[in-house]
C-alpha cells in the first residue's frame, strides 16, 4: 500500500491498539490470543493500525495522542453502535463497570452472550471475543465498555467516557 492509499480499519483494530497500550512488549502470539484473533489477523490488524498512524512501529509502540483522539472522535463514526433488541448479556457502555455509577438511570446495554448475566438493549461489540474479556481481559473490558460509550451515547455521557478513558489509558501508560 502506498503512503496515499486508505486505510480499512476494522472494529476488533480498536480491541488491539487497546491491548497494545496494556501490553507494550507484545508478541503477536500473546496479542492474538489476548483479544481472540488468529496469529495472522493480529499481525494484520497491527500493520492497519501502523498505516493509520495509530502505531508506530519504529518505536514499537501506539502513537497515544493519535489513538485517544481517534477513539473519541473517530470510532463513534466508523463504527457506529446500534442498539438492538433487549437480550442477555455482559453489560458494556454506561452499565459497564466504569461508567454504571457515574452514568446512572438509562436503560441497560449488553454484549449478547449466554455467558452474561445482564439483560438489557444489545449491541454489537467491536471485537466477537469481547464478552469473554470480563473474565479473562479485565482491563480491556473495561475499557471497551467506555469506548462503547462513545459510540452510542448522548453528548454528556460522551463527554463523561472520554474524561474516563483518558485518565485510565494515561495511568495504564505512566506504570509502563
Amino acid at each position: 500500500m502506498s503512503q496515499s492509499s486508505p486505510v480499512s480499519l476494522r472494529p476488533h483494530d480498536v480491541c488491539v491498539a487497546l491491548q497494545v497500550v496494556l501490553t507494550p512488549r507484545f508478541s503477536y502470539r500473546q496479542l492474538a490470543r489476548s483479544v481472540g484473533l488468529s496469529l495472522g489477523e493480529s499481525h494484520n490488524s497491527v500493520k492497519r493500525l501502523e498505516l493509520a498512524r495509530l502505531f508506530m512501529s519504529h518505536q514499537d509502540m501506539v502513537n497515544m495522542p493519535a489513538l485517544l483522539e481517534f477513539l473519541v472522535y473517530g470510532v463513534p463514526y466508523v463504527f457506529p453502535g446500534a442498539l438492538g433488541p433487549e437480550s442477555q448479556g455482559v453489560p458494556t457502555a454506561h452499565s459497564g463497570p466504569v461508567l454504571s455509577e457515574i452514568v446512572p438511570g438509562m436503560d441497560s446495554v449488553v454484549w449478547p452472550s449466554v455467558e452474561g448475566g445482564a439483560r438489557g438493549l444489545s449491541l454489537t461489540p467491536l471485537c466477537r471475543q469481547a464478552p469473554l474479556m470480563a473474565q479473562s481481559n479485565q482491563v480491556l473490558y473495561r475499557w471497551l465498555t467506555v469506548v462503547d460509550a462513545l459510540r452510542i451515547g448522548r453528548a454528556r455521557d460522551r463527554k463523561v467516557a472520554r474524561d474516563v478513558l483518558h485518565d485510565e489509558i494515561e495511568s495504564t501508560v505512566g506504570h509502563h
